[in-house]
């Protein structure tokens, strides 16, 4: 075999391979755009409000539905974990519920926007006192996915959140109504 045409066999042999898996991702991608989905994501947050400001982690779990390419509906469990500084903590989590309207730009590749309602549990101790706070406020959000195989749908958003507490709670030490959320997350969704 001389040099050019190993070269060649080369060529054609390494094309094949980078070319194989575009094309399986293409062929996989089409689905029928409806069905129950299930969902993971892992991200942080910036809290901001007074003796609330605080950055951490958060995780969500989600179980929706996708009614056709461009609308779906999503619940969802978040644990926001422990933020505050020295004197006032607290500690979040709840269940959102929001409506995502979508726009595809190609077969694969997708924008988003979501808004919904969020209904938490808020713990927050501060000056030796204690209290939780059970609401529901509105959250929106926007986001990109892009789908990786006929069932598997990675995505990136960010979601802004906010909860509230009594200013006359702990002798009106806390210097705020309650602290607000910006959110960033990356995640898988899989659809049945």
């Amino acid at each position: 075999m001389s040099y050019k045409s190993g070269f060649a066999y080369v060529t054609v042999l390494t094309s094949a391979m980078l070319a194989a898996p575009v094309v399986w991702a293409q062929d996989n991608t089409d689905r029928d755009s409806s069905g129950v989905f299930v969902s993971g994501s892992y991200g942080g947050y910036k809290s901001h409000g007074g003796e609330f400001d605080d950055e951490n982690d958060l995780f969500g779990v989600g179980l929706g539905y996708q009614f056709n390419e461009f609308f779906a509906l999503e619940a969802e469990y978040i644990d926001f974990g422990n933020f505050g500084d020295d004197e006032v903590d607290g500690k979040l989590k709840g269940t959102s519920l929001g409506l995502l309207g979508r726009l595809p730009l190609t077969d694969t590749f997708g924008v988003y926007a979501k808004a919904g309602a969020f209904a938490s549990s808020f713990d927050v101790e501060a000056f030796d006192e204690s209290e939780t706070y059970d609401e529901v406020n509105p959250f929106v959000g926007a986001g990109v996915d892009f789908r990786v195989t006929e069932q598997l749908t990675a995505f990136a958003e960010y979601n802004r959140y906010n909860v509230d507490i009594d200013e006359d709670d702990f002798n009106g030490q806390v210097t705020n109504d309650g602290p607000d959320f910006d959110t960033g997350r990356v995640g898988m969704r899989f659809q049945f």
